[in-house]
């Protein structure tokens, strides 16, 4: 949902029909999503019409960013490790 506001904005009938989900239902995910500051909403006439929050998740993208370089740090190590064990067992295999 929040890929999809993040292409442009909709309302919030749009996106219940776009994720198959009712319209009850959608706006208490949206109403969740405004409570974190994720997406506002604004109201014009009978359509309540979403976009992405202020936030824009950049702090959990840098949050992630430095797990991410943490694991594939280790991930690399472990590659060598077992490039290296096979490189043994196929030395003393000959």
């Amino acid at each position: 949902m929040l890929e999809q506001l993040g292409r442009s904005d909709a309302s919030i009938t749009h996106l219940a029909e776009t994720f198959r989900m009712t319209l009850t239902g959608m706006k208490k995910h949206i109403s969740v999503l405004e409570q974190a500051g994720l997406v506002t909403t604004e109201k014009v006439g009978r359509v309540r019409t979403c976009r992405l929050g202020v936030s824009r998740l950049e702090q959990e993208m840098e949050w992630i960013e430095r797990y991410r370089q943490l694991w594939d740090a280790r991930f690399n190590e472990l590659d060598k490790i077992v490039e290296e064990l096979k490189h043994r067992e196929k030395s003393d295999g000959q």
